[in-house]
């Protein structure tokens, strides 16, 4: 099994490397914060003093290198893989596809890569807040573009795989604009409902039972990550934000002039059914050959049709695809 060179001992990049070395993996890790540095190696994980010496170890294991750094750091770890291994096998964890995907063709060009992002997590931060089991049965997206070989994509789907995650193939567009939807808009709604029930005062928040703290429990993470992931996709976000900001005024037009919340309500509720459906039924699973120059354009048809890879083996892929219906 291919060596693991993790490069920050976060929430998202503690939990790789211990759920790596779980499957069997050899690995080790590198970060700039000390207290992260001191618990892992404390629960017997190897920590080396620099990224320097991360690097050239990746180098001479020819290992897979993991950037789980926040993003504004990526650069110039980019920088560092481009002189200590600068042929490395490379993919990463950050929340955002296309603005790393762009600093890897400027600054790592050589780096063979394919961009990861593991949709799990908490709300806490840190060594201590990961766990080997935070992707167990999670949806991880490896990125699948033009550009994309197949043995990179290949070595971060299979780091994924080891990590108990089912892996979404996707383009890094199409990923940053489901993303913008899914995972980066719930933080900014949060955040502006959490501070609209704090505005209540004191007797709001006494009342503040479950369905507030469910939708505010994201905003419970460390605020620079949050900003750092959603500030990255500020395009896509700016998309799926404009589109609630019109959902939101036609809902606030039919309170004001029928007194009705029908149509909010009822779209709402049937499009969480949707997603209730997708995830409590088991797809059909197919074979998808990973031969011939189409092999990334037929993985990453996987993910566009909403399906995930459970397995590879040999010259195939293992998928699962959502039921026809």
């Amino acid at each position: 099994m291919r060596a693991v060179c993790v490069i920050g001992l976060g929430l998202i990049g503690g939990s790789v490397l211990r759920a790596a070395v779980r499957a069997g993996r050899p690995g080790w890790a590198a970060t700039t914060s000390e207290e992260d540095a001191a618990a892992a190696r404390t629960a017997g994980y190897e920590v080396v003093e620099s990224t320097e010496q991360a690097l050239r170890l990746a180098a001479e294991w020819e290992a897979l290198v993991v950037l789980a750094t926040p993003l504004p750091a990526v650069g110039g770890v980019l920088r560092q893989v481009a002189r200590h291994a600068p042929e490395t096998y490379l993919t990463d964890v950050v929340s955002v596809a296309e603005p790393v995907r762009r600093q890897v063709r400027e600054l790592a060009p050589s780096a063979r890569y394919a961009g990861g992002h593991p949709m799990a997590g908490n709300a806490g931060s840190g060594w201590d807040a990961g766990g080997a089991g935070l992707f167990d049965r999670a949806l991880w997206a490896v990125s699948a573009d033009e550009d994309t070989t197949l043995d990179a994509w290949r070595e971060a789907a299979a780091l994924a795989l080891d990590c108990g995650a089912r892996v979404v193939p996707v383009s890094a567009g199409e990923h940053d604009a489901a993303v913008a939807r899914v995972s980066h808009l719930p933080h900014v709604l949060a955040a502006v409902l959490a501070a609209v029930g704090a505005d209540g005062g004191p007797l709001a928040l006494s009342l503040a039972a479950g369905s507030f703290r469910d939708a505010t429990r994201v905003i419970g993470s460390d605020p620079e990550l949050v900003r750092s992931m959603t500030e990255g996709n500020r395009a896509a976000l700016l998309d799926a934000l404009d589109d609630t900001l019109g959902r939101l005024g036609a809902a606030r037009g039919s309170l004001a002039s029928t007194g009705s919340l029908n149509s909010t309500v009822r779209s709402g509720h049937q499009a969480r059914g949707l997603l209730e459906q997708r995830h409590g039924t088991a797809g059909v699973r197919h074979a998808v050959p990973l031969d011939g120059e189409h092999a990334v354009r037929r993985l990453r048809e996987v993910g566009e049709n909403g399906g995930f890879v459970v397995a590879l083996d040999g010259a195939e892929a293992t998928a699962e695809l959502p039921v026809p219906g």
